[in-house]
């Protein structure tokens, strides 16, 4: 009876095997036809493979160097097909560069940071057409999409298109050419080492230095309307002002393959309505309009010019609607907040994104940040004074140190109490404490010794990659070897 029973058992699971292999086979046979069924169930698989992707990097990492890490996944350097004739090579660099094949030319939109990864792309580029390059477009004047456009150009003479006014604190004279400078080197990592101190930028694996901002080649072309069709090399182009991370931002669509080029008011990462690096207000409404007026395009390719393709019409117009209701949502609250008389200090502590727009995968912040959003859209309206009359005319740093550290009850005390706070892990009061020590010049060796370990420690608990580059950049400059000095 037992052997019977084996035997039926053995029967039942090569039964089952031979049924699932068909099954399987089939579906596959199904899933690589094009087909309605076919189409159907590929969307089905991707979708659920994209939520499940989504849960593991955001959802379950907890770590934020791990979560960092997880991002550059974003930037592996690739020349992805988006549609037929249409690519866009990532990974190469801080930002992406597009092609677009024509009949017998071909169509660049940005041209990368630097001449290197200009000359990078465009040998990739070259491997899948040689015809020469006829048109480029610039979608803003960020320098890390405009200064690889005499490698791009070579001795073919194109077109060069940029919308009227294009210039912005990047490009062209404002004054502070070297404060911007030395920040946007500290924002960026300029000085860090790949891999153990610079994972990643937010939006791109690294700036690619060599020739970085050589080789912008002025616009040729310059159009004022607001929506300007144009066709090259048999390819019909609308060119949409798109004011948003930039004043001067436009949107690239083509209407007949349903590709819109976002250029940078929509990458994997929450948008940064305000750089540390530093810049002019960013009109978050501005921004937000923007992107409604790209989902009313109804695309089905959005290719930005940092980090992956996006593909699916709904896949699309759902990471649209997310990144235009999260600036909504900051900048409504924020207002709500300041007509009640919060300061910026108070509007960061109680501004925070809700749950399902907290959890989507397109606005974690590895780029920009909330409280540097609310910041922003509180000076970009009412400028520095938060409204407390007690801010009107402080005392200096110098005088406030002095009688805080009075209060504390001498230099000696507080720096007690700020090795205290270290090994408490309480690194922000760590910095605060030994910015009032520092300026009283108060053993500034120690002290200095202590920041910088605040600062490193600080770094690994961000997953915004351009504060956590900010820090190690910082330490990095108060001390170019980490300290040796053990806290007690």
């Amino acid at each position: 009876m037992e052997k019977r029973l084996t035997t039926m058992w053995c029967s039942l699971a090569i039964w089952i095997f031979l049924v699932a292999h068909r099954v399987i086979g089939k579906l596959r046979m199904l899933i690589s036809s094009t087909t309605p069924a076919g189409l159907l169930l590929k969307l089905v698989c991707c979708f659920s493979a994209s939520i499940f992707l989504d849960g593991v990097t955001y959802a379950e990492s907890s770590d934020p160097e791990a979560r960092l890490r997880q991002h550059t996944q974003e930037f592996r350097r690739e020349v992805i097909e988006v549609d037929d004739d249409v690519y866009v090579a990532v990974g190469y660099g801080a930002s992406n560069s597009a092609m677009v094949v024509g009949e017998s030319g071909l169509i660049i939109i940005d041209t990368k940071e630097s001449t290197a990864s200009a000359e990078a792309v465009l040998k990739e580029f070259r491997k899948i057409s040689n015809t020469p390059v006829s048109a480029i477009i610039y979608t803003h004047s960020h320098r890390d999409h405009i200064s690889g456009a005499k490698v791009f150009a070579g001795n073919d003479n194109p077109a060069i298109y940029g919308r009227a006014g294009f210039t912005n604190e990047l490009v062209g004279g404002v004054g502070v050419g070297p404060i911007l400078g030395k920040r946007t080197q500290r924002q960026f990592g300029f000085s860090l080492k790949p891999g153990s101190e610079l994972i990643n930028v937010g939006i791109g694996e690294k700036v690619w230095a060599d020739g970085l901002g050589t080789g912008y080649v002025p616009a040729t072309v310059n159009y004022t309307e607001e929506r300007y069709t144009v066709t090259i090399e048999g390819v019909r182009i609308e060119l949409v002002a798109a004011p948003g991370e930039t004043d001067d931002q436009i949107y690239v669509w083509l209407p007949e393959k349903k590709v819109l080029f976002c250029g940078d008011n929509f990458y994997r990462a929450f948008p940064n309505l305000y750089p540390i690096r530093g810049s002019r207000y960013r009109d978050v409404i501005k921004w937000a309009h923007s992107l409604e007026k790209m989902r009313r395009e109804k695309p089905e390719h959005l290719v930005p010019s940092h980090t992956r393709p996006l593909s699916g019409a709904s896949l699309v117009d759902r990471a649209l609607g997310d990144y235009a209701e999260a600036i909504r949502y900051v900048h409504d609250k924020t207002v709500e907040g300041m007509n009640r008389g919060l300061t910026p200090d108070q509007l960061v502590a109680s501004v925070t994104l809700p749950e399902n727009l907290a959890a989507s995968p397109y606005l974690q912040e590895f780029y920009g940040m909330v409280p540097w959003g609310v910041r922003s859209v509180f000076s970009g309206y009412l400028g520095w004074f938060d409204g407390n009359p007690t801010n009107l005319l402080p005392l200096s740093e110098p005088e406030e140190a002095r009688r805080i550290v009075a209060l504390g009850g001498g230099p000696r005390k507080v720096y007690n109490r700020l090795k205290k706070a270290m090994v408490a892990e309480d690194y922000q009061w760590v910095m605060q404490l030994a910015d009032y020590l520092i300026t009283l010049r108060y053993q500034v060796d120690e002290v200095t010794d202590v920041k910088v370990k605040a600062l490193r420690a600080l770094a690994k608990q961000q997953i915004n990659a351009p504060a956590r580059n900010y820090y190690l950049s910082v330490a990095k400059e108060l001390r170019p070897d980490p300290p040796k000095i053990l806290i007690d």
